[in-house]
């Protein structure tokens, strides 16, 4: 059960950044460190203004959606030529400049977020186990969120925009759609989506600006394993990451349990390259 609320907490945070991948063919090595940079926001609303964790989120989602444009305004509509691979390069460097900024302000020591429902659990019926509830409010807030994105990419005018420029570039700009427009947006809103995620990563975990590191590895293997810009895979992705590591943890040994889970994701890319939700064929440009 906590599993498949944790899974659901994951596949808000990697849903920005296979959202990225799919619109932008951009490798967001940055979206960890993104995350983390919401869970300090989250941090700094609590402690100096006494702002709600939930609530602090009307405040921090917008201010990352301007980050978010911005990054792609300076930077990642200037690479011209081979544009996947130097974005490698370019958000590690990005995530390298904040995370020195994070560290700057708040230091290296951990750090968590505090609030009523943090620390309270409640009972569930039938099954006799004492669940947090912050985990069934992240859930909650998980799946509003991915619902609302779900519905602004096959439901809008822009998400049809967004789906045209995902498939083919060149032939989304010759019908008229704001290409570079779209771009943006959809950095500032996967951006967005790590503003939340930050806040509940930083609700259920001690962090510190060094924390990216291993929380950019398990999205990146999320959005490997779901298939690069499947928002559908991501969830998936997500919830396979979080039930192989807990049955290995229970079964064998919680050393295995990392290290089983990216066994069975380099297996699948050898037999299955495009992965869950994947496609194989290149996109045109």
């Amino acid at each position: 059960m906590l599993g498949i609320l944790s899974g659901g907490v994951y596949a808000l945070m990697a849903s920005g950044l296979t959202l990225v991948f799919g619109v932008l063919e951009i490798v967001n090595i940055a979206q960890g460190i993104l995350v983390i940079l919401g869970a300090y926001l989250s941090f700094w609303l609590e402690q100096r203004f006494h702002i709600d964790l939930f609530l602090g989120l009307l405040i921090t989602i917008p201010a990352m959606f301007v980050l978010g444009v911005f990054i792609d305004w300076a930077i990642i509509r200037r690479l011209k030529w081979d544009r996947t691979t130097l974005s490698i390069l370019v958000t590690f460097a990005i995530a390298i400049v904040i995370e020195g900024a994070l560290e700057f302000l708040f230091t290296t020591n951990l750090v968590s977020l505090h609030a009523w429902y943090i620390d309270k659990s409640i009972m569930v019926p039938f099954i006799n186990f004492y669940m947090p509830l912050i985990y069934i409010y992240a859930f909650i807030l998980s799946m509003v969120l991915l619902g609302g994105l779900y519905l602004l990419v096959y439901r809008t005018t822009f998400g049809r925009c967004l789906r045209a420029s995902m498939q083919n570039r060149t032939a989304a700009s010759l019908i008229g759609i704001n290409v570079p427009q779209v771009q943006a947006l959809t950095f500032g809103l996967g951006t967005a989506l790590a503003a939340a995620g930050g806040m509940v990563y930083g609700a259920t975990n001690a962090f510190n600006p060094a924390s990216s590191y291993d929380l950019i590895s398990r999205l990146l293997v999320i959005i490997a394993l779901g298939g690069m810009g499947s928002l559908g895979g991501a969830l998936v992705g997500s919830l396979l990451m979080i039930i192989i590591s807990d049955v290995v943890v229970l079964a064998f040994d919680p050393i295995w349990a990392s290290t089983v889970f990216f066994v069975f994701l380099v297996i699948l890319l050898v037999f299955r390259p495009q992965c869950l939700f994947g496609r194989l064929e290149g996109r045109k440009q």
